[in-house]
């Protein structure tokens, strides 16, 4: 017969076995997540796990599909690129995974002891989502406000739209200010910053190449005299290439 404290002893650790089952019991079989996903998913990865303890990382084989799940632009673009969905659906959805990528950005910023970061690889998975899902966010939004107006042409529409496009580029500005931290990244983590300079801010200068990107050239000059990473500095140098580009192109 089984003692009282013992019985107690049982239901303790059973109870702790589950709790510690559910810790990883992640939606990975749905094709995509949605934002309810994405709310459960981060509050977990945010408040879930005690301070010594690893958070799911890239290179983990048991937990490499919840970064990867968690990062996966899919995830957004199966519901804000389909033109069979209304504008002011996409664009609430939009909002939403925007809202979700701002608490995104802080599940992985833990440095170590001597100011590394200790996931500077899924952090900055977690920027090029929010850099990729920027593009769609902005975009939706634009075409919102042209179809709410009386005149989607008038001054004070292009003039809204106008600060959109400049608040974009500002937040793009603010991912190169990792490169202030470059000290502070692996040499994997230089080469995917680097990586999200040639991809994302092509494809910002691609959708709206008639933007004011002269802040942007200036900020990417200053960060090339200051990396001493040749992946960064060879993105910064094609980065201001392209903005000059364009820039002369106007002028034909």
């Amino acid at each position: 017969m089984i003692k009282i404290k013992h019985l107690y002893l049982i239901i303790i650790c059973a109870i702790l076995m589950s709790c510690n089952s559910d810790k990883y019991d992640f939606p990975l079989d749905k094709r995509y997540w949605d934002n309810n996903d994405y709310k459960e998913a981060i509050l977990e990865l945010r408040f879930g796990y005690e301070d010594d303890e690893k958070k799911p990382t890239f290179d983990n084989p048991e937990q490499r599909m919840i970064v990867q799940k968690l990062t996966d632009e899919q995830n957004f673009k199966v519901v804000l690129t389909d033109k069979e969905l209304g504008i002011k659906h996409r664009n609430n959805v939009s909002t939403k995974f925007f809202e979700h990528w701002q608490d995104m950005t802080q599940i992985y910023q833990e440095r170590d002891r001597k100011d590394n970061y200790i996931y500077d690889v899924e952090m900055l998975a977690v920027w090029h989502f929010g850099l990729g899902l920027q593009l769609n966010y902005f975009n939706l939004g634009n075409e919102d406000i042209k179809n709410r107006a009386d005149d989607p042409n008038s001054v004070r529409v292009k003039n809204i739209i106008n600060k959109n496009i400049r608040t974009l580029v500002s937040n793009y500005i603010i991912y190169l200010d990792e490169i202030n931290e470059e000290k502070a990244l692996t040499d994997e983590g230089k080469s995917k910053l680097a990586e999200g300079i040639d991809k994302y801010f092509t494809q910002l200068i691609e959708l709206y190449p008639e933007a004011n990107y002269s802040g942007m050239k200036n900020k990417a000059e200053l960060m090339l005299k200051k990396s001493e990473s040749d992946k960064i500095k060879s993105s910064l140098t094609k980065l201001i290439e392209l903005i000059d580009s364009k820039k002369k192109l106007e002028l034909k």
